[in-house]
């Protein structure tokens, strides 16, 4: 039996079910496109090609810098053809089922994809930054054993315009129209929501590219992180296509203890991924790579753990920051979270040996918008108790 057959199968880039771009109703949804791609529609749907050149470019802009929801609001575009964009096309973000406000400010929604799937976004508002924690799945592939997100399975990828579309929820909720550069409350962008990012890699580099785009919603690549469990032969096609700061779900230093929680580990080991990281474009001292490292009760929180993972990151020559997280609890975890004193002396090794290693204050815990805690809660409630609760019956 080769070493190989034991193995959990990694789908990778899959899309369980595949999405038509048309939703219900027929219409294309114009969120998402790109920019020829804008066009490009307006001409399949009937317009002339010299005038879709320039009634793009408005769409465009009505979009991305307006925030318009209806092509109503479109108010240089002649009137007469605002009624034959209604009923040609539509500018959908995804649905708010539900919206939850932490005692710490935190923000979660609960969002509906067009043909019926939940996922869930994270607004997260600090003293000099705000941070959208935004999902690129519905579900997860990866089944890390620390994260409940991980227990879910995957149902499908999530499109362009579906994660373009959080970001634009988001700056709804703000009141962040017109889009402008300074000022705003939502200041950052990671990539840590539902999902692995690299598993849907068109889809992401596709909304990221409107997310930055300086006509489009105008967010520099270096207040964005994408996140990955460690997808070594999407990383380095990461930064040179998409360019944004990269986050690594280390959370191990040891093969027989990543093997377990982050089961991706099998395919991809440390050494790899560690190498992959090295080589990741555009990463130095100015744009270190961050490596997120759960902190779990007796399982990866010792001292010699901490020294382990110094010596690894300094092997590699790694421009690094280690995030400590402790870990968020839920109904059925394996792990408990390390004691504070515990974690504290994990991070005073990691500084000692040159390295930033913070400890993240949780948020979100009491609505289950801390790190590894989103599951959709239409995992967690009926449809029935929803509306029930909506209507304020119980």
């Amino acid at each position: 039996m080769s070493a190989d057959t034991n193995l959990m199968p990694i789908p990778g880039n899959v899309d369980p079910v595949p999405v038509d771009r048309k939703k219900a109703d027929g219409k294309p949804n114009l969120v998402g496109l790109t920019k020829d791609e804008l066009r490009e529609t307006l001409i399949a749907g009937g317009m002339a090609e010299k005038q879709a050149k320039l009634r793009s470019k408005q769409i465009w802009h009505w979009i991305y810098n307006r925030g318009a929801t209806s092509f109503e609001e479109m108010t240089d575009i002649a009137k007469a053809q605002r009624p034959w964009l209604e009923e040609n096309f539509t500018i959908e973000r995804p649905e708010i089922v539900e919206a939850q406000v932490s005692n710490d400010g935190t923000r979660k929604w609960l969002l509906r994809t067009h043909d019926g799937h939940d996922f869930e976004m994270v607004f997260i508002p600090d003293a000099d930054r705000g941070t959208l924690c935004v999902s690129s799945q519905v579900g997860c592939t990866l089944n890390c054993r620390f994260c409940h997100t991980g227990t879910m399975r995957l149902v499908r990828n999530l499109e362009p315009d579906e994660i373009v579309g959080q970001v634009m929820l988001a700056r709804d909720a703000l009141g962040e129209w017109p889009s402008r550069p300074e000022g705003r409350m939502l200041t950052n962008i990671v990539m840590m929501g539902m999902g692995e990012p690299l598993y849907n890699f068109d889809n992401v580099g596709a909304a990221l590219k409107i997310v930055m785009d300086g006509d489009g919603l105008g967010l520099s690549k270096r207040r964005i992180t994408l996140s990955t469990s460690g997808v070594v032969p999407m990383m380095e096609k990461c930064g040179d296509e998409i360019g944004v700061n990269l986050a690594v779900s280390l959370h191990a230093v040891t093969k027989e203890v990543r093997d377990e929680i982050v089961p991706l580990n099998k395919k991809y080991g440390i050494e790899e991924l560690l190498q992959a990281c090295a080589d990741y474009p555009g990463a130095n001292n100015a744009r270190r790579i961050t490596f997120e490292y759960v902190m779990l009760k007796d399982k990866n929180d010792s001292d010699e753990d901490a020294r382990e993972l110094v010596r690894l990151l300094k092997q590699y020559k790694l421009p690094a920051k280690v995030n400590l997280i402790p870990f968020n609890p839920w109904d059925g975890a394996p792990y408990e979270c390390s004691t504070p004193e515990r974690i504290k002396s994990f991070s005073n090794i990691v500084f000692e040996g040159g390295i930033s290693a913070p400890v993240r204050t949780p948020r979100g815990r009491d609505i289950d918008a801390a790190c590894g805690q989103l599951k959709t809660a239409a995992e967690k409630k009926s449809r029935a108790q929803r509306d029930r609760e909506a209507a304020g019956e119980g």
